[in-house]
């Protein structure tokens, strides 16, 4: 991956059906009664810094639809390592093949997340960090003009379990929608803004100890609106990972503007599951 600049950016990360769905809507026309899950593997969807699980229902919707076991867990988001362990143990406890998907900063966490785990079968990837072993979002992400995220960024202080003081990141609800979700409505933007989880302003500087997309096939969703991440450095770390990239008109927030789409290139990975 080319680094075309060095400044760092405190900024995140952090994206042929058998049955036909609406672009853009997240609804189904003529499909099938739900089939059994049972040769299905489970899809397991992760979040990035500034939304939480709830931003992957419209996703998780269409995959139940369709008889896939889902899981949507909660990123801690405070701290690469313990953020990559959690989910790593939540995998765990999953019997048979998984697909695993990050959005954002949940990106890097799959990446770390699914080294050495023999049950996760595809990595996909929605407008999300996919770093290299060394790498972190702030690296990645320095290489790249565009990004609305550091000037929309408001730094809050918060007590670590150990009494001393961290940082942590959140949106400003005025900049939310521009920066993060910009097609989605006014209204809905100020709900997510609203319930925005904060990220530790560490998790963005760590450095990724894997990189799981070397021995799991990966699928990457480019979003070609996208203030917070931007489309050209997701198409270099697509390119980079050797992924298999679909591109989408949508700002940051995918999952919540283009369901369907998202859940299509889910589908193609899960797909690839059983040849």
């Amino acid at each position: 991956m080319k680094i075309r600049r060095t400044a760092v950016i405190a900024s995140v990360a952090a994206a042929g059906v058998g049955v036909s769905i609406l672009a853009g809507t997240g609804a189904f026309a003529d499909s099938p009664a739900p089939a059994s899950s049972a040769d299905k593997p489970t899809i397991v969807l992760v979040h990035g810094a500034f939304a939480d699980a709830s931003s992957w229902n419209g996703v998780a919707k269409n995959l139940q639809h369709l008889g896939y076991p889902v899981v949507a867990p909660a990123n801690p988001l405070r701290g690469l390592d313990s953020d990559s362990a959690y989910i790593a143990s939540v995998l765990q406890n999953i019997k048979g093949p998984v697909v695993l998907v990050g959005h954002s900063y949940g990106g890097e966490v799959i990446t770390n997340a699914a080294a050495a785990d023999k049950e996760v079968k595809a990595l996909v990837y929605v407008a999300a960090i996919a770093p290299d072993e060394g790498q972190s979002a702030n690296a990645i992400l320095g290489a790249y003009p565009g990004s609305k995220l550091p000037e929309a960024l408001n730094p809050q202080p918060y007590t670590l379990p150990d009494g001393s003081t961290g940082s942590e990141l959140y949106v400003k609800p005025d900049k939310f929608r521009e920066a993060f979700a910009g097609d989605v409505s006014a209204s809905t933007a100020a709900v997510l803004a609203a319930t925005q989880r904060p990220v530790d302003a560490s998790s963005l500087a760590a450095p990724s100890k894997a990189a799981a997309w070397k021995d799991i096939p990966s699928w990457y969703l480019v979003a070609k609106n996208d203030n917070t991440i931007p489309p050209a450095a997701q198409r270099d770390m697509a390119k980079h990972i050797g992924a298999r990239t679909t591109e989408v008109n949508s700002s940051h927030a995918a999952a919540v503007s283009h369901p369907a789409e998202v859940t299509n290139v889910i589908l193609d990975a899960a797909r690839s599951t059983a040849r």
